[in-house]
């Protein structure tokens, strides 16, 4: 099914790659040429929206050392049409195949696309974004990429149980907007406290199934080659160690980089900051500890009297990867049994032996009730 919307790579890719050198990622992905691989036993496809964008990260991508296992990544080639209708099947078919897609896209507002591939799942989901701002401006007020998560927030879509945004920036997001994601329960992190704790991110990341990263997010310097790119923001460092956190999350089926603009990337600067990212992303994903939900084994509990309010928190912790969860303390329907544990730090975890508890964490209990 995947070939009636995804068209070969070009003979120019097969022929740089046939040039690389042994412990090349290039020589160590599958290829689709005349017909696309056999799929068994790949865990991650690459798929480019646009084939331009897509052809330029290639180009550095291929050339990045390769510790994975050899064929567990497939190259699918590029969309016929950098539309929706093509998006959307793909990422399904990918999804149900129990592999990993990885999504190259100019258009912004595709993010959408991406979470729509999951209206067959059987369980509500978590989007995560990374980004400067919401985008959740109404569709008369500015262009389709301004309006990307509107459709699935207001009112929230039945599929969506959360929404987080990492990395926003206080003056490119209205009040307006900001007071209905808290109201929301939503998870806000702030550019600047994410930079300062950039491990504080982790539990947030980890909570995603999905993750939309918009290159917005990056600082101008790092990457420029984005509409009205932005002074402020992430260092290329940064936003590596964001997709490597990501990669590790067990619970995370999908990841998605938009808003590359080949035509603006007069050094391919932009190109390889996108390289790096992914390549950070694969060895966080090859590196995951199947930890909850894959399995709640090796999981140690952790009770925490809050005395002064005839009050419990139950807290997990993993044997094989050190990372922590709160139990959420009331009564879950089936649906929501994939998010009865949020993800959590040490931090917060000696936060609760305080008798105290993070905001981040009050809000989760509060999309409980």
């Amino acid at each position: 099914m995947l070939q009636n919307w995804l068209k070969p790579l070009a003979p120019s890719i097969f022929l740089a790659a046939d040039t690389l050198p042994a412990h090349s990622l290039g020589k160590h992905m599958l290829l689709h040429g005349n017909q696309i691989p056999n799929l068994k036993g790949v865990r991650v496809a690459l798929v480019g929206v646009d084939e331009k964008e897509a052809n330029a990260v290639r180009e550095v991508l291929y050339r990045q050392a390769c510790p994975f296992p050899k064929n567990s990544i497939v190259d699918l080639g590029n969309l016929r049409r950098p539309d929706p209708a093509m998006l959307i099947p793909v990422v399904f078919e990918l999804l149900s195949g129990k592999v990993l897609p990885i999504l190259l896209a100019q258009q912004d507002e595709l993010a959408r696309a991406q979470f729509m591939a999951y209206q067959e799942a059987k369980s509500l989901v978590n989007l995560m974004v990374i980004d400067e701002r919401p985008r959740l401006a109404g569709t008369a007020e500015g262009p389709a990429s301004e309006a990307v998560y509107t459709p699935l927030v207001q009112p929230r879509h039945p599929l969506l149980f959360h929404f987080g945004l990492v990395g926003f920036q206080s003056h490119q997001t209205p009040p307006a907007q900001l007071d209905f994601l808290q109201q929301q329960h939503f998870d806000m992190l702030r550019l600047g406290k994410s930079r300062t704790a950039i491990e504080e991110t982790e539990p947030v990341l980890r909570d995603a199934d999905l993750l939309a990263f918009h290159l917005g997010a990056l600082k101008q310097s790092e990457a420029a080659a984005v509409e009205n790119a932005s002074p402020s923001g992430y260092f290329l460092e940064e936003a590596c160690q964001l997709c490597r956190y990501a990669g590790m999350s067990d619970k995370l089926s999908s990841f998605g980089i938009y808003g590359y603009q080949q035509r603006l990337d007069k050094d391919r600067q932009t190109a390889q900051a996108i390289s790096q990212m992914l390549w950070y992303f694969l060895e966080g994903f090859f590196n995951r500890k199947n930890d909850f939900p894959v399995s709640t084994d090796g999981l140690t509990e952790y009770i925490v009297d809050f005395r002064g309010h005839n009050y419990q928190l139950t807290f997990w912790k993993s044997s094989r990867s050190g990372r922590w969860w709160m139990q959420t303390p009331v009564s879950t329907r089936k649906k929501h049994q994939r998010h009865y544990l949020v993800p959590c730090s040490f931090q917060d975890y000696q936060a609760a032996c305080r008798e105290e508890l993070p905001d981040r964490l009050l809000q989760a209990l509060r999309r409980f009730e």
